[in-house]
């Protein structure tokens, strides 16, 4: 399963990099905020450290004009995947781009009908959100298994990206139900590494060594 990092944080972006756990980065409105940056501006740096796609996310509501957004913000590198919202007018505005060699990333994902629409629209990526359907009582994972099914069941080639991914057990559970990708924040990933028993034996190994009196160097 490929990693994104969900983030507009080029610091926490590097880092996760240098150390092979970023395949793509997913940004949003609400991550551009935070990051307190113009979206071009910072959208083009993190472009400039990662290979793979990263999705910048258009704010139109229209499919033309969620066209010429797309285009803007595909003119700042060949990496960019196109965010749209999935609407009717996303649709569109998908089919348009996509028809066009651009990637696209079809959003805010919250129904197995929704997915299918967007594979037919020809969607390069699906980004169902778990933890969201989890926040109503809805099994978020369930969505990601029947999306998986659907897209197997006649070849789509639209990879599923576990978005809305809010805990480490959301991460193993996408990998298991085949989801193509997750995106999380970089907390999230960082916690994949770790486990109360890896501390405590590590704990257990330096109270040894300490009793052996040796140095390695």
């Amino acid at each position: 399963m490929k990693f994104f990092v969900d983030t507009a944080d080029v610091a926490a972006i590097r880092e996760l990099h240098e150390l092979g756990m970023v395949d793509g980065v997913t940004t949003n409105p609400s991550l551009i905020l935070k990051s307190g940056r113009n979206i071009l501006e910072v959208t083009k740096e993190i472009c400039s450290i990662v290979d793979g796609p990263v999705s910048a996310e258009v704010v139109a509501l229209e499919a033309e004009a969620m066209i010429a957004e797309g285009l803007k913000l595909a003119e700042i590198a060949p990496n960019i995947a196109i965010k749209l919202p999935l609407t009717w007018d996303g649709l569109k505005a998908c089919k348009h781009l996509t028809d066009k060699g651009h990637m696209v990333n079809v959003t805010l994902c919250f129904s197995a009908n929704q997915a299918l629409l967007a594979a037919k629209a020809g969607a390069t990526f699906i980004s169902p959100f778990i933890g969201r359907l989890d926040d109503i009582n809805l099994d978020g994972m369930e969505l990601i298994r029947d999306i998986r099914e659907i897209y197997d069941n006649y070849d789509f080639k639209t990879q599923i990206l576990s978005a809305s991914v809010r805990t480490v057990n959301h991460v193993r559970e996408a990998a298991l139900a085949g989801s193509d990708v997750m995106t999380a924040p970089p907390e999230v990933i960082r916690k994949l590494a770790q486990h109360p028993l890896t501390d405590a034996g590590l704990a257990q190994f330096m109270k040894d060594w300490e009793k052996t009196g040796q140095k390695i160097i």
